[in-house]
């Protein structure tokens, strides 16, 4: 059997991930990574629709994200279904990160970096960006790793695992740069699925960033994290 590097994202929000790491994923989708993301909550609050409902709206989103997954290649998409705007970094939602941690085994794990609260470029970090990096910074270390904790998720046969590297989504910080040229494309298509959140604009903007960071850094296009090696 041969052996595929498997990549988990853990996000707050369907989009999140598409917006800070999409060109990276779908980039290591492209080099035979075996790639899923985890979305914390359902996303029932973001729209300024008047006839839109939360029930709506969920059903949208998922089926926004889905659909995004799909341009980029990922094998699939989970869903925890906490309510948007409520995410807190408690046991519960630790717990439920572990197990997916120990079930899919990543080698490699991408989330919000939990330490952005506000940029001084003119915005707030979503609490439930912030909740989901917190919650899967701890998951990943040192819950996931320890047997001891959640011994239930043992006996379930969900063995305790080590992941070796961390990528935190971080707008103003990093130290690692990806280039993301040969998939650009790609990133901008899976922003385009999620038609309920952003607008054409928005992905001209993202799109721009992308390769104003790219030019900075020699590249056509360029996403950026602050990257952790965790070692095994």
């Amino acid at each position: 059997m041969v052996y595929s590097m498997r990549v988990l994202g853990i996000a707050a929000h369907p989009d999140d991930l598409d917006f800070g790491a999409s060109g990276t994923f779908a980039k290591l989708a492209k080099q035979g990574a075996d790639c899923y993301y985890l979305i914390c909550t359902n996303g029932c609050k973001g729209s300024d629709d008047p006839r839109m409902t939360e029930g709506r709206l969920i059903r949208i989103r998922a089926a926004e994200q889905r659909k995004a997954a799909k341009v980029l290649g990922l094998k699939q998409v989970f869903f925890l279904g906490h309510n948007d705007t409520e995410l807190v970094a408690d046991l519960v939602l630790k717990k439920e990160i572990v197990r997916y941690i120990r079930k899919l085994r990543p080698d490699m794990v991408f989330t919000m970096d939990p330490t952005l609260v506000y940029s001084k470029r003119g915005f707030i970090n979503h609490s439930d960006h912030r909740a989901a990096g917190q919650a899967a910074i701890d998951a990943v270390y040192p819950m996931a790793r320890d047997r001891l904790t959640f011994k239930e998720l043992e006996k379930e046969g969900l063995k305790p695992h080590k992941v070796r590297t961390l990528y935190l989504i971080n707008f103003d910080n990093h130290n690692e740069v990806v280039d993301i040229s040969s998939t650009i494309s790609l990133k901008v298509k899976a922003l385009g699925c999620h038609e309920s959140q952003i607008s054409k604009e928005g992905i001209s903007w993202v799109r721009k960033r992308a390769a104003a960071l790219g030019k900075k850094n020699g590249y056509g296009f360029a996403e950026a994290f602050v990257k952790l090696d965790l070692g095994r």
